[in-house]
């Protein structure tokens, strides 16, 4: 991808043409005063090569719109941007409050179907994207030539008599950047292990998703959710046009890592000139799925990367001998790099 025209600038240089940095790249915090998403704090960031995102601080730091030179890269839901205090946790209420958006996170000890395990509900993909964010942060400075821009903040699920999982997520990118950088380190602070199951939840829409767009990623095995899955097995890289009564058709891969222990996964859109990249270590997030929705509204792509096959729900991963534990005070980290990508 060529560089922005800011990359070839000096400090100097930049700052003898502009009155303040924000004229080109910058945070914003700003606070929802009408609808659903009334009250909650939206961290809006601009990087001046034309990547423009929300970050969500009540929303666990997800990542809301998305935005390259104008043209939106997610996907929003019908209900759009949700305050917390409207979160459904039983059953499928999890749904109500699906904004879409580029990332919602799964988690932290369950992702996937509702289910009970161990007496104990769960809602589906869990409660953490519906907490808020506390010593939530943001700055913009200059470390030596380059300009940074970064957003941290933790967020707590706990319960008395149950979990204290709590994710420590930085959010980081710089002047002229097409890229992202998320780092999350999620930590046990209770006294006994807990089952940690967590699911990076991207959602990608018109006009980088459609018929014209590939998913690409090498992987060594696809299993499928369902029949409806069993349908589009030949077809799960390739995107239809918004279709009446399509069945969302969910994919599982095993992503294949590079020689580096990286996963490399892309989606490409030729006719719209755009793709999006991901990149990001193999060992903590093993899995991939693939929600693929070419349904007339629900048009979207999910591109999942987790750290358990559960997707049935934290009952099932436990049934296959595969959910995840962190003992008492163990921490795990988890890193993803996004990059938007001009194809030439």
């Amino acid at each position: 991808m060529r560089k922005s025209y800011l990359s070839n600038l000096s400090r100097s240089a930049l700052l003898s043409y502009v009155g303040h940095p924000d004229q080109v790249a910058g945070i914003k915090l700003v606070k929802a005063g009408d609808g659903l998403a009334r009250g909650s704090r939206i961290l809006q960031a601009w990087t001046g090569s034309g990547l423009s995102f929300n970050v969500l601080a009540d929303r666990a730091l997800d990542l809301s719109a998305c935005h390259y030179k104008g043209i939106s890269l997610a996907w929003a839901s019908p209900v759009g941007d949700v305050h917390p205090a409207y979160y459904e946790p039983e059953g499928v209420g999890w749904l109500r409050s699906f904004q879409g958006g580029l990332l919602v996170t799964g988690g932290l000890d369950q992702f996937g179907y509702p289910c009970h395990d161990e007496g104990e509900a769960f809602g589906l993909h869990g409660r953490v994207s519906n907490l808020p964010a506390r010593y939530v942060n943001h700055r913009a400075t200059w470390q030596g030539e380059q300009y940074e821009l970064e957003i941290t903040g933790e967020v707590r699920q706990a319960r008395v008599f149950g979990e204290n999982l709590v994710l420590r997520r930085r959010i980081a990118t710089a002047l002229g950047s097409n890229k992202i950088r998320l780092e999350d380190v999620v930590t046990n602070e209770g006294f006994v292990s807990q089952p940690h199951m967590i699911l990076y939840h991207f959602n990608l829409g018109f006009p980088l998703l459609s018929e014209s767009a590939h998913l690409r990623v090498e992987v060594e095995k696809t299993t499928l959710r369902d029949a409806d899955a069993e349908a589009g097995l030949a077809d799960w890289m390739n995107f239809q046009p918004p279709t009446e009564g399509y069945q969302e058709q969910v994919f599982h891969h095993t992503p294949v890592a590079d020689a580096l222990g990286q996963v490399k996964i892309e989606v490409e859109n030729p006719a719209l000139g755009l793709g999006l990249r991901w990149i990001y270590p193999k060992a903590n997030l093993p899995h991939l799925f693939e929600w693929k929705m070419m349904g007339q509204g629900t048009y979207v792509l999910g591109v999942e990367p987790a750290n358990s096959s559960g997707m049935h729900g934290r009952a099932a991963a436990r049934a296959n001998n595969d959910l995840p534990e962190l003992g008492s005070g163990e921490s795990r980290c988890y890193e993803l790099e996004l990059e938007v990508v001009e194809l030439s």
